[in-house]
Formats: C-alpha cells, sequence, structure tokens
C-alpha cells in the first residue's frame, strides 16, 4: 500500500515557474525553514508578551552586561599572556623601565599603553564586571522581596543564584590574573583562608598554586578557570535560566485583568525587541562611558607583585568585602588538636561565608514549607504585604553592608579620623544586633503600611479638603479609590497560620505530634499570625462605612 502527497504549489518548497521568479531572500528563508522550522518556531514565540514594569528592566542589565564582558574578554584574550616567567620590561611605561615582573604583568601593561583602545577595553571589561554583579544583586532582591521565586520558578531562583557566586568567582580570578600588587595581595589573603581548612587546606592550596605560595603556575590556572570553566557554566546557566523564563511565563503585579493564568504587556516582536536593543546600547553606552571617565585597577601605579610587599589600602571588589569583612573582624582564635593548630579566626568566617549563602539559596523551599502552598503563583506581591519576608530580606542586607564596613576598615579609619579597634569593635557588635534591629524596624513598616491601605480602602484618599458641619464639627473630605486602586490594595491573598490541631482524641488518646509539625506551626504563626499580617478589609466594613455611618 502506497501514499501520496500532492504539495501545495503556492507553499513553502512548490516546484514551478513561481519558486523560480522568487526573491533570493525567500528562497533562503524557505530552504532553511524546510530543515529547521523557523517559522513555526517563530510563530510560536515571537508575540510572546512581557509585563512592561521597570524593575523587569533589572534582568536585562545582567544579560547586557554579561554579554559586554564575553565581548571585552575575548578581545583581551588576544593579548594576554598567562604566564608567571620572569622578564625585564622594556615598555612605553617609563617609570617600569628595567623593572623585573611576570609576563602577565607586562602584557597587561602593554594592553594599558600599547594596544589601540586596550586601556578602554580593560576598563569597560572591569566595569562591565562590577555592573553585571551589582544588577545581579538588585535584581535578585527584586524577585525576593516580590516573591517571584514561589512555584513554579524555585529552579530558576537557584540558577540565579549560581549565577551571581559563580559572577563573584569569575570577578575574583579575573582580577587576579595581572600579577600586580594589588590582586597579589587579594590572593595571598585568598591563600591563608584556603590554608585555615583542616587536613585538606595544604592540599589545596599546593593544587591552586602548584607549590608555595605564589608558585609558578597560578596564574595559567587562574586564566583557563576564568575565561574558560566558569564563563562556560554561566553561559549554560544564563540560557537555561532563560529558557525557563520563556516557558513559565513573566510574573507580573497585581492590576485588573491580570490573573495567574495571562500575561498583560507588550508583544516580544516588533515592540519588545526594539525597546530591548535600545536598552542594551545605553547600557553599553552608560558603562563604556564610566570605563571612560573613571579609572578602575591602575595597575602601573602599584608596580608587579612581590611576596615581601604590600599595598596601602588594599581592597577587594564590592562583591568580596563580604568575605574580608567576616575574616577582618573574627577574632585569632586559634585551638590545638592532636599536634596541629587549627585557625579558628579564618575557619569560622570561613564556614559562615558559605552558611549565609546556602541560606538564601534554599529560602524559597523553606517558605512554602511554612505556607504548605503548592499552588502556581505568577502575581508578584507588594513587598508590605509579605512583612516578614521583607524583614528577612532587609536584614540580609544590613548584615551585607556591615561586613563591608569590616572589609574597609582600615579605609573607614584613615577617611573618618576613627580608630580601626573601635571599627573593629562596632562590626563585631553589629554582625548580631544590626539584622535583628533591621528586620524588626522593617516589618514594623511593613504593618503600618498595610495599616495605610486599609484606610485608604475603607475611608478613600485623604484630599486636604477642611470643611465644617452644620453641628460645628470639622472633617476632612475623603476622595474615593479607583476600582484599579482599589484592586491593588487587597488582590493580596493572605495565608492562614497552619495549626497544629488538637493533641488529644475524641477518646482520650494522646496523639504525637513530630518536631517538625511543631516547628512548622510555630514559623507560619510567626510569617501569618496576628503579629504578621494585618486582614484585608472585608466587602462588609467597606459597605459599612460608605453607607454613611461614621464616614465623611
Amino acid at each position: 500500500m502506497s501514499t501520496t502527497t500532492t504539495p501545495n504549489p503556492s507553499g513553502a518548497g512548490a516546484p514551478g515557474r513561481s519558486r523560480e521568479k522568487a526573491p533570493a531572500g525567500e528562497k533562503i528563508a524557505d530552504w532553511a525553514d524546510g530543515r529547521l522550522g523557523i517559522y513555526s518556531l517563530a510563530k510560536a514565540n515571537m508575540r510572546k508578551i512581557f509585563p512592561d514594569h521597570w524593575s523587569f528592566m533589572l534582568g536585562e542589565i545582567c544579560l547586557y552586561s554579561f554579554l559586554i564582558i564575553i565581548l571585552t574578554g575575548v578581545y583581551l584574550t588576544l593579548f594576554f599572556h598567562p604566564s608567571m616567567n620572569e622578564i625585564e620590561y622594556h615598555g612605553s611605561y617609563v617609570p617600569l623601565q628595567g623593572q623585573l615582573m611576570s609576563e602577565a604583568f607586562a602584557s597587561t601593561l602593554d594592553i594599558s599603553f600599547d594596544v589601540r583602545g586596550g586601556l578602554l577595553i580593560r576598563q569597560i571589561h572591569h566595569w562591565a564586571a562590577l555592573v553585571f554583579l551589582a544588577a545581579m544583586f538588585v535584581h535578585m532582591m527584586r524577585v525576593f522581596f516580590t516573591g517571584a521565586f514561589r512555584k513554579p520558578r524555585e529552579v530558576n531562583w537557584l540558577f540565579g543564584f549560581l549565577l551571581f557566586v559563580l559572577g563573584m568567582f569569575t570577578g575574583f580570578t579575573g582580577y587576579s590574573l595581572p600579577d600586580d600588587l594589588l590582586s597579589g595581595t587579594g590572593v595571598r589573603f585568598m591563600e591563608g583562608a584556603v590554608l585555615a581548612v583542616p587536613v585538606v587546606g595544604t592540599y589545596l592550596s599546593f593544587f591552586l598554586f602548584g607549590g608555595e605560595f605564589p608558585g609558578g603556575d597560578f596564574v595559567a590556572r587562574f586564566y583557563s578557570v576564568h575565561i574558560l570553566l566558569l564563563p562556560g557554566i554561566m553561559l549554560g546557566l544564563v540560557v537555561a535560566h532563560l529558557i525557563l523564563v520563556f516557558y513559565h511565563k513573566h510574573t507580573q503585579f497585581a492590576g485588573p485583568g491580570k490573573t495567574n493564568n495571562n500575561v498583560v504587556g507588550m508583544p516580544l516582536l516588533p515592540v519588545y525587541m526594539a525597546k530591548a536593543g535600545g536598552f542594551f546600547f545605553l547600557v553599553f553606552g552608560f558603562i563604556a562611558v564610566l570605563a571612560a571617565v573613571a579609572s578602575i585597577n591602575p595597575i602601573w601605579a602599584l608596580g608587579p607583585y612581590r611576596p615581601d610587599q604590600v599595598s596601602t589600602g588594599a581592597q577587594p571588589d564590592w562583591y568580596m568585602g563580604f568575605s574580608e569583612g567576616l575574616i577582618r573582624v573574627m577574632p585569632g582564635w586559634e585551638i590545638n588538636f592532636w599536634g596541629h593548630t587549627l585557625a579558628l579566626g579564618v575557619f569560622i568566617p570561613l564556614m559562615i561565608f558559605p552558611l549565609v549563602l546556602v541560606a538564601i539559596a534554599v529560602y524559597p523551599f523553606i517558605e512554602a514549607w511554612v505556607t504548605g502552598d503548592q499552588r502556581e503563583h505568577h502575581i508578584l506581591d507588594r513587598p508590605r504585604n509579605a512583612p516578614t519576608r521583607t524583614g528577612f530580606g532587609v536584614a540580609w542586607i544590613t548584615l551585607y553592608m556591615v561586613l563591608l564596613v569590616g572589609g574597609g576598615n582600615d579605609l573607614w579609619a584613615t577617611h573618618f579620623h576613627l580608630s580601626i579597634n573601635t571599627i573593629t569593635w562596632f562590626v563585631r557588635v553589629a554582625f548580631f544586633v544590626a539584622p535583628v534591629l533591621a528586620f524588626i524596624v522593617t516589618k514594623r513598616i511593613c504593618l503600618g503600611l498595610q495599616r495605610r491601605d486599609k484606610d485608604k480602602v475603607l475611608h478613600g484618599r485623604e484630599s486636604g479638603i477642611i470643611k465644617r458641619l452644620p453641628h460645628g464639627e470639622f472633617v476632612e473630605v475623603h476622595e474615593p479609590l479607583s476600582q484599579e486602586a482599589m484592586h491593588t490594595l487587597t488582590a493580596h491573598e493572605q495565608y492562614q497560620p497552619a495549626e497544629i490541631g488538637p493533641t488529644v482524641d475524641e477518646n482520650g488518646v494522646e496523639r504525637k505530634v513530630k518536631g517538625p509539625q511543631k516547628l512548622r506551626a510555630k514559623l507560619s504563626t510567626a510569617y501569618y499570625g496576628e503579629d504578621g499580617q494585618i486582614p484585608k478589609p472585608t466587602a462588609e466594613e467597606y459597605k459599612e462605612i460608605t453607607s454613611g455611618h461614621g464616614h465623611h
């Protein structure tokens, strides 16, 4: 039995004179579509809707700065020599003529002074890395505060978190490559932290440096990690992140007509693509101007790295200040154990750093467990409507900023004429006190904003107009809110605290309650109990007040 198919003469690939007379571009498009299915793929995805809100542009800044890093990094690899071989410098920079330095440092000087546009590209590369991580930080906080990490986006949150962490280490390996005095001091700091790891610390150090610090291989090894391993993993994570964004659709803020089953916004083509293209060049232009007017990492002013020297005011980039602050303010505790010295002053901060990061990574799963909510969420929260979550976020940022002060305690001391010991003790105390205070204050502010929203819904907006009633009372006239504003203020969900229930049944038999159940009930009460949220106004309350009973 045979089956025959009659081709459509007007379709793609149809024989006849009509195809012979078709433009060359149409022929190429038909050829590609017949083999790759581009038309059907584009038809399904090019009309994808994107919400129109400024906060979604934060993720685009991350993507565009990452592309700029890759483009400028490829250019720099053409001229950089990742070698620790010692040579005598005879380049264009006169103050270092005749100095002994590594080929890595000498090639970086050549890029800065002899390669056309090399210094600008170096600056753009470094500034783009700082902008990338700053945008990642703000973008993650936007996702955190609005609850955009909830089901089904927990995995995408993990992808974003890994991108941020990998970006930190990619930046560290990147600014360590020139082998200048500043980066060498940072690498020495890292080597000390690695050596503090019990049992395996010396092995890890030898693996990284190829021998005693600084060794002869660490630049070449950092170079391979910086341009191949970490960027390759990050590129894969970026692609996976974007695929999940397309698959899950975009989140959106509450508003009329917006539900968990639709997306209100602009189509990808042509509106969003035009905006995105223009925004890419704005980001590129901003970073280029920043690189042109603000010098960063002037290695020629510091000279090549020497183990017997330390640069003045040696500071890491801001995203590594958190870890350095932990070690700088930690007391220099040591214990001897079986003939081995354990440097607790370095080891404890080395353990705290990943624990804080892991707590951030797993938070979506903790909140899902506390709420017991297995539904999909595509409508974002206003931060004030999740006071406990918002308090945790502000507490974490406060902790980060406190330790950033600790990481630069010497600069704070010199610039503000303070005692470095005073700053160190301030950071030690603030490490425990400041996040707690930030959490309490933030939660109270959120609850106050919820009360104000409830008052707006029930009484309307204050107009500033004062009227005198016939019996002599002065009142302020309130303007009723629009339906759109009322929807925005009342669209959020409010969870009921989880309850353990009666521990004794009707027969008087005591039911055993497991520890995780008790913990979940306590956390749920802390999140959504009387002190965790303000009840939304009900329809009955609104009707009673607007009917004229006590409403002006």
